[in-house]
């Protein structure tokens, strides 16, 4: 059966280009991005290179009264925004303030008022939908509390999905929820996993462990940056996914009915202990790692004083959630079902071990490149 696939816009906005096909032209050519930082003085920092945009004026987006008003990463967002509707999309904006953002609709963008506790706004976003991918989570800034975020606004979503008769939900949770309820985030999960199998949903759950993208912030560029590495408790092994696989796998299961009212493991095709991921980013770096071990007890009573105030109780809801992470319990499974249901295969996803190989190539090509022209302009200055 076919289903209908709505896309609502590509706007691009990259260190490589300030549109999508300028970007596209970047990638099918090689280019790399990253570059000496010229929007800010670097003199105070270690790091003195990046991935900034090239030639961008946000006056060409907006107005500059309501440049002053908005932060940069706002800015990027609209004109992100503005260049999928001259890309032939149709744009639906989620907003909170439609006032503020009235200016959108001169774009052609269409303004839903909505908030995921709002149960209204959610029913309007579902119009004409058949299928709902759910990975929402709330931010670590946020306010609120997890509960509130991450579990009221799923109640909201899924009944607003019965109400509207879309039956088809994706719902992305964890392994090992139920040997860590006292964790916040992980109880959440495990409530949402029963109450979407108490529920007439044609649920699918996947149960996942982590990004490999999240790999490159917590360890690739601080060892290349000969920063510290923070490390608590006992080694997890974790089957890191790239989060590309994880999208395929995804697809895949929409229109599978095997895949209905059923829990699958999604994870990487090995899973590596901290210890081995720093060994690995020390092979293709070519540096030491500086590691700087935290003790759990430190975490847990920081967790415990900030879960006193009010404004940072997301905040030690999301410490709490080192616990399963230095817990030395493995967040790895058996995916051969999943390869089985959806005709997958392993050898197509891929490995942390590639993964981070190409990132430091491509990387370290640019600041061999950088360096290069350095040394170009240098002899430029020389008197003879």
């Amino acid at each position: 059966m076919q289903r209908r696939v709505v896309i609502t816009g590509i706007g691009m906005l990259t260190p490589l280009g300030n549109n999508t096909s300028e970007t596209w032209e970047g990638l099918i050519n090689g280019q790399s991005g990253i570059d000496y930082i010229k929007s800010f003085d670097t003199s105070g920092f270690e790091c003195k290179y990046g991935g900034e945009l090239k030639n961008f004026s946000e006056n060409d987006f907006v107005s500059e009264k309501l440049n002053r008003r908005l932060d940069r990463s706002s800015v990027l967002a609209l004109a992100a925004s503005k260049q999928a509707i001259e890309d032939g999309h149709e744009v639906r904006c989620f907003v909170r303030n439609p006032r503020k953002a009235s200016f959108l609709q001169e774009w052609g963008c269409e303004l839903t008022k909505g908030n995921l506790l709002n149960s209204y706004d959610i029913e309007y976003a579902l119009q004409d939908i058949e299928v709902v991918i759910d990975a929402a989570t709330s931010k670590p800034d946020d306010p609120k509390s997890i509960y509130e975020i991450d579990w009221d606004g799923k109640l909201n979503l899924f009944n607003a999905c019965e109400s509207l008769n879309v039956k088809r939900v994706i719902f992305l949770s964890i392994l090992l929820t139920e040997k860590f309820r006292n964790v916040p985030l992980m109880d959440i999960k495990y409530c949402t996993e029963k109450l979407l199998e108490k529920s007439d949903l044609e649920y699918t759950i996947f149960k996942c462990a982590a990004f490999m993208q999240g790999v490159i912030g917590q360890f690739a560029i601080p060892i290349l940056d000969s920063q510290a590495v923070w490390m608590s408790g006992t080694p997890t092994k974790i089957a890191y996914m790239n989060t590309q696989d994880m999208a395929k796998v995804i697809v895949a299961a929409v229109n599978n009915p095997k895949t209905h009212r059923t829990s699958l493991p999604l994870v990487g095709p090995k899973a590596w202990d901290s210890n081995e991921v720093i060994s690995l980013c020390e092979k293709f770096s070519e540096k030491k790692a500086k590691i700087f071990r935290v003790s759990p007890f430190l975490i847990s009573v920081t967790q415990k004083v900030v879960s006193f105030f009010q404004d940072s109780l997301n905040v030690a809801e999301r410490l709490a959630f080192a616990e399963v992470t230095s817990s030395g319990e493995s967040l790895d499974a058996d995916m051969s079902k999943t390869y089985e249901i959806l005709e997958l295969k392993k050898e197509d996803m891929t490995s942390l071990e590639s993964y981070i190989k190409e990132y430091y190539q491509q990387i370290l090509k640019r600041l061999r490149e950088m360096e290069a022209d350095l040394n170009i302009e240098e002899k430029k200055r020389l008197p003879f």
